[in-house]
């Protein structure tokens, strides 16, 4: 390559995002700029007032921008992205939603190459589920390259008409180096949350959604307590259901046993906290909050959705149960409880696994490398075009 490949990362999100912005921003920080020229594009609601992508981009050495839309359907955006587009020069729009995913289509007409990544489709209201996640999914079909997030996401597009060739799993990655367990930390940070040496802390990290079933991790946890009084839970992340959360701990009767602190932003302190990490989802991609635990060495117990056994091997790097077991959650919390051993033993081979298979580096590999092949589809098709012409 003469020049470096132009890559417009283009995203819509409202409030304080999630797994896909740590993945954007730094993904894109880590990009070597002699290769690759990324631009990083907001789509923002000028109603939106907790949205916070830039403040978090802030902290890297990205080039970010935004463009502010008056309403949810606000079609003036159009023509700005395709200003933008002629601005940066750009070879290819890298979506991350239905919404720009759609944008990305349209900006094709003017001569980008569309490829998107799939995190998952996990809201919940009637529109997403009815209309926006479908209608997702049948264009996205349409694409020439799709990232996938797991082969759970792979196989629902295929089975939408997708070209099998056309999508890729590539699970998410983390960056091992800045998530490291120390455990000087650990008194520190118990003391400021009312925790003692002795409790025994099961930690969660998600949005209080429906689909993260934190109330099945509450049942969990007080169907246990009665013979583990020392067993303490918090979780972190703010949701719809947060409120709902916490009236269901009381009527359980979870009291100082259950801390539900909502959005919180040293979530790496907080793991050293942590005895056990509990996912209970009923739906995921491959989730940000499970690398995270495992970088962090934190004993993990989570369900099978999505991703999540693709990068947590039962048994070896963590216990894996089925999904919407109330049972199945408690009993493997109490064999981290029972066999601390073990527990360690699994938290030392997921750290591994994140420093190795699950990198950062090596997602970031397999998504340039599919930036690179459709460079050079593209410059192909052009030469062809060029040539046709001259005849």
């Amino acid at each position: 390559m003469t020049r470096p490949i132009r890559i417009l990362e283009l995203r819509s999100v409202r409030g304080t995002g999630g797994g896909p912005e740590k993945t954007i921003l730094l993904g894109t920080a880590r990009t070597d700029a002699r290769r690759f020229a990324v631009t990083v594009c907001y789509v923002r609601d000028r109603r939106d007032h907790i949205f916070s992508i830039d403040a978090k981009a802030a902290g890297f050495p990205v080039d970010y921008v935004e463009i502010v839309e008056a309403h949810s359907l606000d079609i003036s955006i159009v023509p700005r992205l395709r200003q933008l587009v002629r601005d940066r020069e750009i070879d290819i729009v890298h979506a991350h939603d239905y919404k720009t995913d759609l944008l990305a289509w349209l900006l094709a007409r003017d001569g980008v190459t569309p490829m998107a990544t799939a995190h998952g489709w996990t809201g919940h209201s009637w529109r997403e589920q009815r209309l926006y996640y479908p209608l997702d999914k049948w264009l996205l079909a349409r694409f020439p390259r799709v990232v996938a997030v797991s082969s759970d996401v792979r196989r629902e597009l295929i089975e939408r008409g997708a070209d099998d060739r056309a999508v890729t799993t590539v699970l998410n990655g983390i960056d091992h180096i800045a998530f490291v367990r120390d455990p000087a930390r650990q008194p520190a940070v118990r003391r400021a949350l009312g925790i003692d040496e002795t409790d025994f802390v099961i930690g969660a990290v998600g949005r209080a959604e429906p689909q993260k079933r934190f109330d099945l991790l509450l049942e969990a946890v007080a169907s246990l307590t009665p013979r583990y009084p020392r067993l303490k839970l918090i979780v972190v992340g703010d949701g719809s259901r947060l409120g709902e959360l916490r009236n269901h701990a009381s009527r359980l009767g979870l009291g100082t046993a259950c801390q539900l602190l909502g959005n919180r932003t040293d979530v790496v302190d907080l793991h050293h906290a942590f005895n056990g990490f509990v996912q209970s989802s009923d739906y995921e991609g491959t989730p940000n909050a499970v690398l995270e635990a495992m970088a962090l060495e934190t004993p993990v117990v989570a369900t099978s959705a999505g991703g999540t056994a693709e990068i947590v091997r039962h048994g070896i790097d963590g216990l894996v149960v089925p999904i919407g077991s109330t049972q199945a959650i408690a009993e493997a919390i109490e064999t981290v409880l029972r066999d601390p051993d073990g527990a360690r033993s699994r938290a030392r081979a997921a750290r591994h696994r994140v420093e190795t298979d699950l990198s950062f580096a090596a997602r970031m590999s397999a998504v340039e490398a599919i930036y690179v092949e459709l460079f050079q589809q593209r410059s192909a098709a052009n030469t062809t075009r060029l040539a046709a012409a001259r005849t």
